[in-house]
């Protein structure tokens, strides 16, 4: 066919080197033709082959292959060959049009290689991620790393086929600029070093809460890469935060929270310490009549008297001897109503204690945990505790902190 292309062109008046040229020219533009109709024959085949199998099997796999376009890769790869195959018989003397071309094809089958893996690779690590024990691991940086090494052994062997220079000369080179690669790729290695760190030690996963305020994050972790750990705030931004840093910087996982039987709720009422007083019978006879405490004052009164007849206490003055104070009340409310809320894991610690004075008042701390662990209920559930505790004070005549401006 090519000879018989020569002589048509040479009839039309063309030189030997001319219709020789032209005749290849025509032929590889005819072979691309016929190979690109092989190859949307060969897909069709492929994709309903695949659509079927899909169809008739359990396995996701074969979806995610549909999915990541693996039959439309593969319908490229016989026709690539026979259009390989054709260049290389069209001389027999190799000449620079029909050398450059094969080149050009050895290095689109290296390429059209280098995808097929990728497109296979994706649907395995998708597959992955559907496997419950797997679906918090840092799948995306191990890929990373597989995809990485491929392109890069793919980038050679492309090299090496342009240039017709071995691989073995390309990787000597490399060697010799390993420190330049080292500090090019340097954050690529921390990261792939610190992903290996993170999974093996279990530090934290995909869907853990994590807060690191040096990072701006304080959110959910919804992606793990080689490069990066892609943090969803709770304002909806993305924080994407190096993956070395994990390992190099602090940052609080709340995963433990998450996973135990309570959320902490940890919540102070500042009580003016001016406030704070004894308590006559008079007042004891008034708080009695609530209900949560009115048990604990009749079983303290009688605990008191005793021990101040016995030591024949002067109570003429209050401060003498033994007595009730409002603030002392109010915590045992405060303690009595805690540990009768449903709402609360008792199984917990649940108190009420009272820390050091401060400038701002007498702090008294509602310490307990909430058994639902939804950040909505939960705070629902703390905002109920303190707003009810503040309605309570006034009856033990118990006045709250509030701080005033300096008048001008």
């Amino acid at each position: 066919m090519k000879n018989k292309l020569i002589e048509l062109l040479q009839d039309k008046g063309l030189t030997q080197v001319w219709a020789e040229t032209i005749s290849i020219i025509i032929i590889i533009i005819g072979s691309i033709i016929c190979c690109f109709i092989l190859a949307r024959i060969i897909k069709s085949l492929l994709n309903n082959l695949f659509h079927r199998l899909a169809r008739n099997t359990k396995t996701q796999f074969d979806d995610l292959l549909i999915q990541n376009r693996v039959p439309v890769l593969l319908s490229y790869l016989l026709p690539l060959f026979l259009l390989g195959r054709m260049v290389r018989s069209l001389s027999e003397e190799s000449n620079f049009l029909t050398t450059q071309s094969i080149h050009f094809l050895q290095a689109l089958e290296v390429l059209l290689g280098i995808l097929l893996i990728r497109a296979i690779l994706n649907a395995i690590k998708q597959l992955l991620k559907r496997v419950d024990n797997l679906k918090d691991k840092p799948l995306d940086s191990y890929f990373q790393v597989i995809l990485l090494i491929v392109w890069f052994l793919g980038g050679i062997a492309i090299l090496s086929v342009i240039t017709g220079k071995s691989i073995g000369t390309y990787l000597t080179t490399l060697g010799a600029l390993s420190a330049v690669i080292l500090l090019i790729f340097k954050d690529t290695l921390l990261g792939f070093v610190a992903s290996i760190q993170i999974s093996v030690n279990d530090t934290v996963r995909i869907g853990d809460w994590i807060s690191m305020p040096n990072q701006s994050a304080d959110g959910d972790v919804v992606g793990i890469s080689l490069s990066t750990v892609q943090v969803r705030n709770f304002d909806n931004t993305i924080t994407s935060i190096p993956t070395y840093k994990l390992i190099s910087d602090s940052f609080v996982n709340w995963r433990g929270m998450a996973e135990s039987e309570g959320r902490r709720i940890k919540r102070q009422l500042l009580i003016q310490s001016s406030s704070v007083r004894f308590l006559t019978n008079k007042d004891l006879d008034k708080l009695n009549k609530i209900e949560r405490i009115s048990d604990f004052i009749h079983t303290k009164n009688i605990e008191i008297d005793t021990e101040n007849i016995t030591q024949k206490v002067d109570k003429s003055l209050l401060i003498n001897g033994r007595n009730l104070t409002n603030i002392g009340l109010f915590r045992n409310y405060i303690q009595s109503y805690l540990e009768q809320q449903p709402a609360l894991n008792q199984k917990l610690t649940v108190m009420c204690r009272q820390l050091n004075p401060s400038a701002q008042g007498i702090p008294l701390e509602i310490y307990a945990f909430s058994t639902d662990k939804n950040w909505g209920n939960y705070e629902r559930i703390a905002a109920d505790l303190m707003d009810h505790f503040l309605a309570a004070a006034p009856y033990f005549e118990l006045q709250f902190f509030e701080w005033q401006a300096p008048k001008a």
